[in-house]
């Protein structure tokens, strides 16, 4: 929705830019039946992308002068690689865990980079797609690591992962008697404590896990629609026109330093994931 359009108010066209493209109307805040639908597109194709690229440079790979492109993902693979070995002691879990959390980043660094693309261009095109229909009722969000679903989704996917090598390392009896027994001790009494904060270790860290990434995208979203609103009053008038500059300057300033939080949530996310899967390896 534009702003310079006058028809609906700031806080609408903020509220219209943070609506989901769903499968359908939510009864609630938490609604499992419905299925953000812009979420699920741009996150697959997105991942699609990452694999096929990457399977592009495998493909041509060479041991003489290799390219940029080459250079760069042997430098990426080589310095999770490194954390990995650090980080996860079994070697042969990290043949699974490492490119893991190498593809892991990848994918979050380029669902994060949507955030950099003009913030009315897809949603724009995306109304334009549908003639006839009110473009108040045309939702289109393209920064899925901005949506919870999303974001607690891959953490939940670490915590099941956390839970596996916990049993396939210590096995199921092992692991129990770990749940019932650290961090204070293996006294009865001692029990429904260790269990109690076992159950809460697990939730903290998954909740932050997913949290982190969601709520440095969803503030760094929230700023470039607040950054545009200050173009569209710059716009509206004649004696605006600082504010359009400033538009033009901070969006500048902005996209600059959100490059570093696009790679940085990245590599939070991935060495959590190494963090806490070498931690279910561990013996307490």
């Amino acid at each position: 929705m534009s702003a310079e359009q006058h028809t609906i108010t700031a806080g609408e066209y903020i509220v219209h830019h943070l609506t989901h493209w769903t499968s359908g109307p939510r009864t609630g805040v938490v609604d499992f039946g419905i299925i953000d639908i812009d979420s699920i597109f741009f996150s697959v194709l997105l991942g699609v992308i990452a694999c096929y690229v990457l399977w592009r440079v495998a493909q041509n790979m060479t041991s003489g002068r290799p390219g940029r492109m080459q250079a760069a993902v042997e430098f990426l693979v080589e310095f999770v690689d490194e954390q990995a070995r650090g980080i996860v002691r079994n070697a042969k879990s990290r043949e699974f865990v490492a490119p893991l959390a190498f593809i892991s980043f990848i994918w979050i660094v380029m669902m994060n980079l949507m955030d950099l693309l003009p913030l009315d261009l897809l949603p724009r095109l995306w109304q334009m797609a549908h003639p006839g229909v009110d473009p108040e009722h045309v939702y289109l969000r393209v920064v899925p690591t901005a949506d919870l679903s999303i974001s607690l989704g891959m953490s939940i996917t670490i915590l099941l992962l956390s839970l596996y090598y916990g049993i396939k390392i210590k096995g199921i009896g092992g692991w129990v008697h770990e749940l019932f027994t650290a961090p204070f001790g293996n006294h009865f009494l001692l029990w429904p404590l260790n269990f109690a904060m076992q159950i809460l270790e697990y939730l903290a860290k998954t909740l932050s896990h997913g949290m982190r990434l969601f709520g440095n995208l969803y503030a760094e979203e929230i700023l470039f629609m607040i950054i545009a609103l200050m173009g569209a009053a710059g716009l509206s008038s004649l004696t605006g026109w600082a504010l359009w500059f400033g538009n033009i300057a901070a969006g500048l300033a902005w996209s600059i330093f959100s490059l570093l939080i696009i790679v940085l949530q990245g590599f939070i996310f991935m060495m959590l994931t190494l963090v806490y899967i070498g931690q279910a390896h561990d013996h307490h």
